[in-house]
């Protein structure tokens, strides 16, 4: 059996298609990676914003649809809360550490940046808690790849960035990071860490195959945090934060909502089986949502 992989032309995207393959080949399966650009590389080689989480992933979803790649390995926080008819999230393989890392020019930590320094993100969640541990910091807009971004942190174009701590595991460079967020700081988005393989519904061969690579903890807790997001109602450019994590059949979900400028926060936990994953992301969500989280939604749309 041999395997079409769809994945963007990124070194990020590409490193992560990597990883499913060798997976695929220690259990006998052979692997092509096909390239595939999508939209939301072409607004982020321009420099615009991203409208929506699918501008990641609907020409491989396309693709998949059509028959060209037989499975599409996406970085599961860019998959949309509802996956197109005639595909499903085949397998959740085992999750980086989810953290959100500083990277600084020259290496030093989030408290020891002098007033006004200028911290790169393109993320409206991660402006939000930045803008509350550091409100006398600058937070502008950094967008493009990861080496991207790094390259203009060494030319000068900011003090530090924000960046996804799996990402730079899976690129090799951990070196980089000045500190490690604790989620006390900086909750991570949801599905950060995480890698998705989404294949064909009804191509129950290669989902069976692609089953042995999904790891129940990491996929009851991205159920978890998919489900919180999907009943906020938020988008891809709300303040939301969301963190769940699995010990034994326990699973615990911490989750968060921000108004844009982090003035404001929206904080609350919810513990349970993980089986009943989905189940608790929607009361969670529901929870916020009597809070006032609406309100601070509504406010980080454009």
């Amino acid at each position: 059996m041999r395997l079409r992989l769809g994945a963007r032309g990124s070194a990020l995207s590409l490193a992560q298609a990597a990883l499913v393959a060798r997976s695929l080949a220690a259990a006998g399966i052979e692997t092509d990676v096909v390239t595939v650009r999508t939209t939301g590389d072409r607004l982020s080689a321009a420099g615009s914003p991203i409208g929506w989480k699918g501008d990641f992933t609907r020409e491989l979803d396309e693709a998949l649809l059509a028959g060209r790649i037989d499975l599409a390995v996406h970085s599961l926080k860019d998959v949309p809360s509802s996956i197109p008819a005639g595909l499903t999230l085949a397998a959740v393989p085992p999750r980086e550490d989810p953290s959100d890392v500083l990277i600084a020019h020259p290496s030093r930590k989030l408290a020891d940046l002098p007033d006004g320094a200028r911290v790169g993100t393109s993320s409206p969640r991660r402006r939000a808690q930045i803008s509350t541990a550091r409100p006398d910091l600058e937070v502008v807009e950094a967008r493009g790849n990861v080496d991207t971004r790094i390259r203009r942190l060494e030319e000068g174009r900011w003090d530090a960035i924000v960046l996804a701590r799996a990402g730079l595991a899976r690129l090799g460079l951990l070196d980089r990071i000045s500190e490690i967020f604790p989620q006390s700081v900086l909750l991570p988005a949801p599905g950060q860490g995480a890698l998705a393989i989404v294949a064909r519904a009804g191509d129950s061969e290669t989902r069976a195959v692609v089953s042995l690579l999904n790891d129940a903890g990491s996929r009851s807790e991205v159920d978890a945090e998919r489900a919180f997001l999907a009943g906020l109602e938020a988008g891809c450019r709300a303040p939301v934060a969301a963190r769940a994590s699995v010990t034994e059949e326990r699973l615990e979900l911490s989750g968060a909502v921000f108004s844009p400028d982090g003035s404001r926060a929206l904080r609350d936990a919810l513990e349970g089986l993980s089986r009943d994953a989905e189940s608790i992301g929607r009361v969670l969500a529901e929870r916020l949502l009597a809070a006032g989280a609406g309100d601070l939604i509504a406010a980080a749309r454009p």
